[in-house]
């Protein structure tokens, strides 16, 4: 099994880190970021906490590169224009409204900079202890705390909404996310998921893990 896992790590996931990109982008400016996050709140509310009820998730303090990621892979319509996706069909005109790369940019800059959210987990029947020995395959990219590898393209997990995170790991298994053209981490990721997560229950044990991987108040 573990020679598997690192052959489908290499296969897979290092010729797409090799994708990424390294170089820094011009510096941000965070207080029009502020400005244009004005759109957001409605649905990610106004510290960036996520509702749950808008399908918006927890998004405060997230990485700036990763935030700017899937900003740049919504407005290009690699995610989110899949019918089955309604919460990324909502976000996809959302990410339209940012038209200049700036107007990207910044905005990420100032979710970046809000305090990590910290969304009280509401998905029952998860065995954290489970969900560490499958975590121990997801943390080649996410990272062993959940922090998020940007040359691997790993999401950070750790301030995520834990109902987010079982939506996205759905989506990723019956290609609703990660089927866009061009979407070559989404790709990976997917390929992850329907290998390594057989089931409702394997999800849910790897998502109340994730949750502990949290950093103290």
């Amino acid at each position: 099994m573990r020679t598997d896992i690192r052959r489908f790590i290499f296969v897979f996931l290092i010729p797409v880190a090799l994708l990424t990109p390294l170089t820094a982008s011009a510096e941000a400016d965070v207080e029009r970021g502020e400005e244009l996050f004005d759109l957001c709140r409605q649905c990610h509310g106004s510290d960036g906490g996520g509702i749950q009820m808008a399908l918006a998730p927890a998004i405060a303090g997230i990485d700036e590169w990763y935030l700017k990621a899937q900003l740049e892979k919504f407005r290009s319509g690699i995610r989110g224009k899949n019918p089955h996706d309604v919460g990324g069909l909502r976000m996809y005109p959302m990410a339209l409204s940012l038209r200049e790369d700036r107007d990207l940019a910044d905005v990420a800059a100032y979710v970046a900079s809000l305090p990590p959210a910290r969304p009280e987990p509401v998905l029952e029947g998860g065995d954290a202890s489970k969900g560490a020995a499958i975590y121990v395959t997801c943390q080649q990219c996410h990272g062993p705390k959940a922090e998020g590898m940007q040359a691997q393209g790993g999401a950070p997990l750790r301030s995520s909404s834990d109902w987010y995170l079982y939506e996205s790991l759905q989506k990723f298994k019956s290609g609703i996310r990660g089927s866009g053209t061009g979407d070559v981490f989404g790709s990976a990721m997917a390929g992850m998921a329907r290998a390594f997560l057989p089931d409702e229950q394997a999800m849910k044990d790897v998502i109340a893990h994730v949750m502990t991987l949290r950093d103290p108040q």
